[in-house]
């Protein structure tokens, strides 16, 4: 079962000149591949993904059907890359990538952290600091969550939280030689005190004071 079904055309004529022409005329260039199947150019309705992209997060990880028009058929896909305008941040092609809900895939998913206002060290006057906003992970393709929830219920101040302290749920799994940080709870960088502030101030104009005098005397 698939999340997304898109329709797309199949694209007959290739290069630049051609795709500037398709995104001219509100036209998505794309390609899938992979599946001991054919490479097939397509093309999709710009509008209609590009509003996907930017309002689903769960997009990017989930299994999707794209249906292109003749006998090519249904196409159970992963949103494998994406070309990305440099100066408007806009999707310029997309590589989709054939599996079967029962492959392996490894795909990379948003940390949520959550519960953070019943955190012990947050009450505490501490900050959630993210080190690692995404994870690698290793699952079947039917089985991608759309994020890794972390429970920080029960973090204490100054707690270092690595990728060995995470419960991930069965059939999942995060490859890793280092056991990497993936958050913590710090206490927040503090402005110096007011009288400290100030008895630094007085110190300088004390100086100040004692190197005029000094250039003075040597004057005289």
């Amino acid at each position: 079962m698939t999340d997304y079904v898109l329709e797309a055309e199949l694209r007959e004529d290739l290069g630049k000149a051609h795709t500037r022409r398709l995104r001219r005329a509100g036209k998505l260039p794309g390609i899938i591949y992979g599946g001991d199947k054919p490479d097939l150019p397509i093309t999709l309705d710009y509008n209609e993904v590009a509003k996907i992209m930017l309002r689903d997060e769960a997009f990017y990880t989930s299994m999707l059907e794209v249906k292109v028009k003749g006998k090519r058929g249904k196409n159970t896909v992963l949103l494998k890359d994406t070309q990305w305008d440099s100066i408007y941040d806009t999707p310029m092609h997309l590589d989709f990538f054939r599996v079967a809900g029962s492959d392996s895939v490894t795909v990379s998913v948003p940390v949520h952290p959550i519960n953070v206002e019943d955190c012990p060290g947050v009450k505490a006057g501490g900050q959630l600091s993210v080190i690692r906003h995404e994870l690698e992970i290793t699952c079947r393709a039917d089985a991608i969550p759309d994020n890794v929830e972390i429970d920080c219920v029960a973090f204490e101040l100054d707690q270092i939280v690595h990728i060995d302290d995470i419960n991930l749920p069965d059939g999942m799994e995060v490859e890793h030689d280092v056991n990497f940080t993936i958050l913590s709870i710090v206490e927040p960088k503090h402005a110096a005190e007011p009288e400290a502030t100030e008895e630094v101030a007085d110190e300088a104009v004390a100086d100040e004071a004692a190197k005029d005098s000094s250039e003075g005397d040597k004057a005289e």
